[in-house]
């Protein structure tokens, strides 16, 4: 048996070759990777030995040769490809270890040049890996050391690698080299070649997913799905979270799950968010998660029933006792206490998520704080692509446009009410007191009726919005809709501003005596 390496990380690479050579697995390896291996006292027989042939071109050419591609190709179930293989003096290879340059690694760095990207381009790793891919019921290629321990482990018990691992190896290769090749694509097709810049959207879009499941239906039960995964995933993001009981997740389960979180990590605080068709229902800050809880619960208990359930504090045994009281689809939360896993187990259909948060560092990119840096939206035979809505409005960024003027307190829950409309479907109108949702108006296609909405859900939970902040996630096109939420008791509100009407609105705000500040800002969720 013949094995050839040529690895760029040699992680695992001498351990692997150590138990190859145990096993009298001759080796054979290009350049560095050999010498490495010949310090380290094993038997290695050079690339440019079995070829013939010199490395060339700084290494460009060594296994670009059919004395490697050739031992790669050949089935071993076909009398001409040995045949032609003994007239030429080419031997079988029968395991491919091969890791690719560092391309990915390499334009990710702060200021690689074209010229850097270009020289960390594999050639000969590539076409090797695509020939033992393709010869795959005979030849094993390995591309990752996660792959060499049950590769050795399968060499040592049964003399060979099985039928099975070997498929799995192979589509495990041809995946490696789909993803490489597309990091290339998106980075040439980014690149402008005038003036040495990068688009955020490049020429050609190569999107690479992993599936983590089968879904039992889509949206609904005549629609087959799938949940896949980022290639990689940002930190503390829904496709992370580890299940600890409850049933299978579901499309609409995972759909809300995932606006429910996105929802609840935003806030530095305390937070409690419930979702109900991907609507953000209740929203509260608190000391602790029992208190987010029963003031999110409060927002809208006919809708929290059968809803999701997202905190961004560890849930303990007094939250859990009250949440489980409940009828709830999914909970998330960074971690439970063991008393409230208990408690939870006389819910067994519960979903119980645990998801870790993103560690938040000023200045850090959205995919260290956890998030989407694009958001993706199909329509027929094509893709809309936008940078995802990560904008975090500050305290200072407020433009105060009316005669009276919000105090501290109101500035706050002006801030929560605002970060709670991004998380509401458009038209989105919330109002809010005390780090608390009060109603929600969401998705109509009138601003009005979502204000007015708003009012009869508040209704319904019988809490009064007299005094409440409210937010718009866009500005008021006409007074009438600041005057449906001030009749409805609001006395301070946000929205971008930027209509052409603004000067009107502000006047009625001045004629109603509530104080308004501009955002600057628009959060169109559609």
């Amino acid at each position: 048996m013949k094995a050839l390496i040529s690895v760029s990380d040699k992680t695992g690479i001498v351990d692997l070759a150590k138990a190859l050579h145990k096993l009298k697995v001759e080796l054979v390896s290009t350049g560095g990777t050999a010498k490495l291996l010949a310090e380290q006292g094993l038997p290695v027989t050079e690339v440019a030995q079995l070829t013939e042939f010199p490395e060339m071109l700084d290494g460009r050419v060594k296994t670009l040769h059919p004395k490697v591609h050739g031992g790669l190709l050949a089935r071993r179930d076909v009398p001409e490809h040995m045949a032609a293989l003994k007239e030429h003096g080419i031997e079988t290879i029968d395991l491919l270890i091969v890791n690719l340059y560092p391309f990915e690694a390499t334009v990710a760095k702060p200021g690689c040049t074209l010229e850097d990207a270009i020289e960390n381009i594999d050639i000969g790793g590539p076409a090797m890996v695509r020939s033992a891919a393709k010869n795959w019921k005979d030849v094993a290629v390995l591309t990752d050391a996660c792959q060499y321990a049950a590769v050795i482990e399968e060499l040592t018990a049964h003399g060979q690698v099985s039928e099975k691992t070997r498929f799995a190896l192979s589509v495990a290769a041809f995946n490696r080299i789909s993803n490489y090749d597309a990091a290339i694509s998106d980075y040439l097709s980014s690149y402008n070649l005038e003036d040495g810049t990068r688009t955020e959207f490049p020429a050609q879009s190569n999107s690479r997913f992993v599936k983590l499941q089968d879904l039992r239906y889509g949206e609904n039960p005549h629609q087959n799905a799938a949940f896949y995964r980022d290639l990689h995933p940002a930190p503390g993001s829904l496709v992370t979270a580890v299940q600890l009981q409850g049933k299978e997740l579901s499309y609409n389960n995972i759909a809300d799950a995932d606006a429910a979180w996105e929802c609840a990590k935003s806030f530095t605080e305390s937070a409690c968010v419930i979702v109900k068709h991907a609507n953000p229902c209740g929203v509260a800050l608190g000391a602790n998660a029992l208190e987010c809880y029963n003031k999110a619960f409060q927002t809208d208990p006919t809708s929290a029933f059968g809803g999701i359930i997202a905190l961004n504090r560890q849930v303990d045994a007094a939250a859990a006792q009250q949440i489980s009281k409940q009828f709830v689809e999914v909970l998330m939360a960074p971690s439970y206490s063991p008393e409230a896993l208990e408690i939870f187990k006389a819910k067994a259909n519960v979903r119980v998520l645990q998801i870790a948060l993103p560690e938040f560092e000023a200045g850090g990119s959205a995919f260290e704080q956890g998030r989407n840096a694009q958001d993706i939206k199909r329509v027929g035979s094509g893709l809309l692509i936008q940078t995802a809505d990560n904008h975090e409005l500050q305290l200072a960024d407020l433009q105060v446009v009316t005669k009276v003027q919000p105090t501290p307190k109101q500035l706050q829950d002006l801030l929560f009410a605002w970060k709670v409309a991004k998380y509401v479907k458009s038209n989105a109108i919330v109002f809010c007191a005390n780090g608390m949702t009060m109603g929600v108006g969401a998705g109509q296609m009138s601003r009005l009726d979502s204000a007015r909405i708003a009012s009869i859900k508040a209704g319904h939970a019988s809490l009064s919005l007299q005094n409440t902040v409210v937010a718009s996630d866009a500005f008021f096109p006409f007074r009438d809709g600041l005057d449906v939420v001030v009749d409805a008791g609001a006395n301070c509100v946000i929205q971008p501003g930027g209509s052409m009407r603004d000067p009107e609105v502000i006047a009625a705000a001045d004629e109603r005596g509530v104080a308004m500040v501009f955002s600057g800002v628009r959060h169109f969720r559609h």
